[in-house]
């Protein structure tokens, strides 16, 4: 199945809905994460990343289910539980890699969060479109 570059297509502007949905919420995760590690000092960038990619998450479910895949009218609680749970897995993979990367490796955080937010892309679009947000 290759997507045509066509605007109308609604596969494709789906999926560029998602990639600026993401992108906001990348920027909020950093964000949180930068805030974590240089102004209240948390000392493990895996921890730090933990409790920020809980605020990427709640930005992603609210552009996911009003933006990207516009599910609003299926019943929340379902979607918010789906969502919750392929997320906290999201999150354990993403801390756990950047806790390698960075704590164990001593590697450059924002190449470890850059890397394990490629893979987090990934996992997140097929896990929200098949599981999350797909029609009942």
């Amino acid at each position: 199945m290759i997507l045509r570059l066509d605007p109308k297509n609604p596969r494709l502007a789906e999926l560029g809905r998602f990639v600026i949905n993401g992108l906001v919420a990348t920027a909020i995760h950093y964000a949180v994460l930068t805030f974590n590690l240089k102004v209240i000092g948390i000392p493990s960038a895996g921890v730090a990343n933990f409790i920020a990619a809980w605020f990427g998450i709640a930005a992603s479910f609210i552009g996911s289910r009003f933006f990207v895949f516009r599910r609003s009218e299926a019943p929340w609680l379902k979607q918010a539980l789906r969502f919750l749970a392929l997320y906290a897995s999201i999150a354990c993979l993403h801390g756990l890699l950047l806790f390698a990367w960075t704590d164990t490796f001593q590697l450059n955080y924002t190449t470890g969060f850059a890397l394990a937010t490629v893979l987090q892309t990934v996992l997140s679009y097929l896990g929200n479109k098949l599981m999350v947000f797909s029609a009942p």
